[in-house]
């Protein structure tokens, strides 16, 4: 006997539990919104699909590739892949060579450029250090400290630590947990597999990446699609529960964690869910009339601490770059004419041939991402609730808030799904 399975939201947690529970279960995906995607997918502007974020992905996300290829969706020809480096035209650049890791890292620091020879020592000692005790650390602490700690200059962790630490966890250097960014670390530059450390750059926009591939591939698989209806409460029900009205087996809530107060009264899990905070994402699309000449698809704008993408190189927006500002403070981003200025007169910076641009949009994400901080406790996929599964980003992992994190939750609820209702079918025989 198969489970009935309502999915609660249809990001991209939500969607890699249904796929993994597909022929395993009867499923129903409930969204509240009429897109699947969450807070990784595009936005239909009055002119144009714009994506709401500039997400990066890396080799070592093989959880994620592999659910693009299980619904067609072909990670080879719908990113562009390139060694790691870190480019600013202002600050440092780092090119690392295709070469067996962790050579390619050495040949990279080696050959860097912007910062001293000093420092580059001080960088590779840190990440040495960091390798030989396995990427962990015997207490946790914010990244601000562990940097103060290993002795890293102030240019370092201007052009270097800090832009790594707000793209690769969204939170400010003094909060963000230096535990959570040494597994990342661990999993790219600390891999034994040079690829897993290579930036994968969307070539198409966020939907078409995963979330409308897999819709389309659910709804070939016989799943139930249910879009722009917002489940409003979860009720319990004997071994099960009712959500809109119908009664499930189990239950996958794979929302935001600010929309779980909505569906669950449980005080224990409410109270972990209190304790988070949030940061936000904000992008900046600029349409020049005319191309623009930036030194590569991806590129640091000023210090480094704000990111630039080519949209014309990406994806054939001819013209068009998006600039992400990862966990702005509010100052920074409450006067929005300002922040356009800021924007516009960075990106000229970089290329001084450029007019003022067409257009702008800017897109915000205000809770984009959970503060990676330290000592934060995370819900399990299982909180003690029968027959009722945690996925997304938020729920605890080795990760911080990514793609990765969201696929590999929704899988590890499905699995926890499946196991719990054979174990039971099996005692109730």
């Amino acid at each position: 006997m198969k489970p009935r399975v309502a999915v609660i939201g249809a990001g991209w947690a939500g969607l890699s539990a249904a796929i993994e529970l597909v022929g395993q279960a009867d499923i129903s995906v409930f969204e509240a919104g009429r897109e699947p995607g969450g807070r990784a997918r595009r936005v239909d502007t009055t002119s144009r699909f714009l994506d709401n974020g500039q997400h990066i992905l890396v080799g070592a996300y093989h959880q994620t590739l592999a659910m693009m290829r299980k619904v067609g969706a072909d990670p080879e020809t719908l990113f562009e892949r390139v060694p790691m480096q870190w480019q600013q035209p202002f600050g440092m650049r780092m090119w690392c060579p295709p070469l067996p890791a962790p050579l390619h890292l050495m040949a990279g620091l080696v050959t860097a450029r912007g910062i001293g020879w000093r420092d580059k020592y001080s960088l590779g000692r840190a990440l040495t250090r960091l390798r030989l005790a396995g990427w962990r650390l015997d207490e946790d602490v914010s990244v601000a400290a562990w940097l103060a700690r290993e002795g890293q200059s102030d240019t370092l962790c201007r052009l270097f630590w800090h832009p790594l630490v707000l793209s690769a966890l969204n939170t400010p250097v003094a909060e963000a947990s230096m535990q959570i960014l040494a597994n990342v670390l661990r999993d790219t530059l600390g891999s034994p597999l040079r690829s897993d450390s290579d930036l994968l750059l969307p070539r198409s926009d966020l939907s078409e990446l995963f979330p409308l591939p897999a819709n389309d591939w659910l709804g070939e698989q016989g799943v139930r699609l249910v879009y722009g209806q917002r489940v409003e409460r979860l009720q319990r029900e004997g071994d099960g529960w009712r959500v809109a009205g119908e009664y499930f087996d189990a239950v996958v809530v794979a929302v935001a964690p600010y929309h779980v107060e909505g569906l669950l009264d449980d005080e224990r899990l409410l109270s972990v869910i209190k304790a988070f905070d949030y940061c936000p994402i904000y992008t900046v699309y600029l349409q020049f009339p005319v191309p623009v000449n930036l030194p590569g698809p991806m590129c640091g704008l000023d210090d480094g601490a704000d990111w630039l993408f080519d949209r014309d190189c990406l994806t054939g927006e001819t013209g068009m770059v998006a600039a992400v500002l990862s966990a702005p403070s509010e100052e920074t981003v409450a006067d929005r004419d300002a922040l356009l200025k800021r924007i516009v007169a960075a990106v000229s910076r970089v290329d001084p041939t450029l007019v003022e641009p067409e257009r702008s949009r800017i897109i915000a994400e205000k809770r984009a991402t959970f503060a990676a901080r330290v000592g934060l406790a995370r819900p399990d996929t299982r909180f003690g609730l029968h027959s009722l599964y945690l996925a997304g980003d938020w729920v605890a992992s080795d990760y911080p808030a990514t793609l990765e994190g969201a696929v590999r939750s929704g899988i590890t609820a499905a699995t926890a799904l499946l196991q719990d209702f054979t174990q039971n079918h099996n005692d109730d025989e």
